[in-house]
């Protein structure tokens, strides 16, 4: 299972992380299609460098020409000139296998629950705070996703 593989990878390389997105949604319950992986890490320089070899190593490649120093150095400039809002990953032979790494946001401002899947433990946003995160993009899936996350958190 891809998630799985993407969560060990992470752990190998102490990628401090959270899934965040879809799969959080879903892993807190809601029924919810999704294909990519949406995670946060620590914003410094030796996690982006981790969590860059640790896709690397599952075949995963970066759709843009960056290495994980760019990403870091420039990063504001990134959010503020480019709207580029994630770091996006995916492996050349199966597009569906993609991974993106928010760089506007960092782990450590989160609370983080351990959710077991087929014996292995995932770093998932707490639902109050995936609420917050969804709530500040305000696309219309998120919307959907805010309402059926505080429906299941009452």
């Amino acid at each position: 299972m891809f998630i799985l593989d993407v969560v060990e990878v992470l752990k190998k390389h102490k990628v401090n992380y959270a899934i965040v997105g879809g799969y959080a949604v879903a892993l807190h319950g809601v029924v919810r299609g999704t294909v990519d992986i949406d995670i946060i890490i620590q914003l410094n320089k030796d996690s982006m460098i981790n969590a860059e070899i640790a896709l690397k190593e599952l075949g995963l490649i970066s759709k843009l020409p960056l290495k994980a120093e760019d990403v870091f150095n420039f990063r504001e400039e990134y959010i503020k000139n480019k709207n580029m809002l994630a770091w996006n990953f995916t492996r050349p032979d199966n597009p569906a296998d993609s991974v993106d790494i928010l760089i506007t946001e960092d782990v450590k401002n989160y609370k983080i629950k351990n959710i077991k899947i087929h014996g292995q433990n995932l770093r998932v946003i707490s639902i109050d705070d995936l609420i917050k995160l969804k709530d500040k993009s305000n696309r219309a899936q998120d919307i959907e996703d805010v309402k059926a996350l505080r429906m299941i958190r009452k």
